[in-house]
């Protein structure tokens, strides 16, 4: 049995799934993609644009707390039988989000009720979680609160990782198979929801520049999470000859505290700049500074430097 579907998403995420949606035999009567901010067309747009699916670009959907009502009848005349939000920023009004017979189905990458939030990817490393996941669920009117179709872990998060790796090597295409999973669940009647569970339950915000602003106090082991948690997006930062520094392609050198003080660099090389914390050193393969993102050969960076 197929479905018509509106899809609320963006980024290739979204086009993946909602093109496999298309190939399984769904028909899209409609997709919300947020306008383009960085200058480059988005992919699932894109896609819109090439299948002929109508295609809507709106920033929100409530004004002053309340739904837009020209939009949720636009929605409305789509006809919908279910919401998929593959990869979506907005907050949608539940006029919208229980307005179909199937209600909405939602991709989140972690295993909740763990790493509730926007920036569940950046937190499961910074905080340290040794095992990832996903979560296929319907929306509620709490923040990634609702009860779950499906969930699939054991993927492990590895010392090297980042929130690139971690999403894109491993959770992108579990996300891709379970939101497509799910889907066929619903159509054909057998998908079941269960409650999230109370327990090891957490809510983490956005990774703001609050947030990745590098505190030299802290210990190696540390500052190596958040500088993986960071990368590529927003990049930890920290402060040199006041300009701001952001800090990429980080791992941990030694654990032996280098005698230096925390935030001064040790040496810059083909291999990155080694960089001395707390109790250990960080090799640190890439550097942005106003100029851009650069290998840290060419940052200007030199030996006894020292970062705030």
């Amino acid at each position: 049995m197929s479905l018509k579907i509106v899809i609320f998403g963006q980024a290739p995420f979204g086009r993946d799934v909602t093109t496999r949606l298309a190939e399984a035999g769904h028909q899209i009567v409609g997709v919300h993609v947020p306008p383009d901010g960085s200058g480059r067309p988005d992919p699932l747009a894109e896609a819109a644009d090439e299948h002929g699916w109508p295609l809507f670009r709106y920033k929100g959907y409530r004004r002053k707390g309340q739904a837009i009502a020209e939009r949720v009848d636009e929605y409305r005349a789509l006809g919908a039988e279910l919401n998929v939000l593959p990869f979506t920023t907005v907050i949608l009004p539940p006029e919208i989000v229980d307005a179909p017979k199937h209600r909405s189905v939602c991709f989140h990458p972690s295993l909740l009720p763990a790493f509730r939030g926007g920036a569940a990817l950046a937190w499961q490393i910074m905080q340290g979680a040794t095992e990832s996941g996903i979560s296929i669920f319907q929306p509620d009117e709490g923040v990634d609160t609702g009860p779950l179709y499906l969930q699939t872990g054991g993927v492990p998060i590895d010392s090297f990782e980042t929130m690139a790796s971690l999403y894109f090597d491993k959770l992108y295409p579990m996300g891709v198979e379970g939101m497509v999973e799910t889907v066929a669940a619903i159509a054909a009647g057998t998908a079941r929801l269960e409650s999230q569970r109370s327990e090891g339950a957490s809510f983490q915000g956005l990774v703001d520049d609050a947030a990745a602003r590098i505190d030299f106090s802290r210990e190696v082991d540390a500052l190596d999470r958040q500088i993986r948690g960071c990368d590529p997006a927003p990049g930890a930062w920290a402060e040199f000859d006041g300009q701001e520094v952001r800090l990429f392609g980080c791992g941990i050198d030694s654990r032996t505290d280098s005698g230096k003080g925390a935030g001064t660099i040790l040496g810059v090389g083909a291999s990155g700049l080694a960089l001395a914390v707390r109790g250990g050193v960080l090799r640190i393969k890439k550097v942005r500074r106003v100029a851009g993102k650069l290998v840290a050969a060419e940052s200007g960076l030199v030996p006894d430097d020292r970062f705030n």
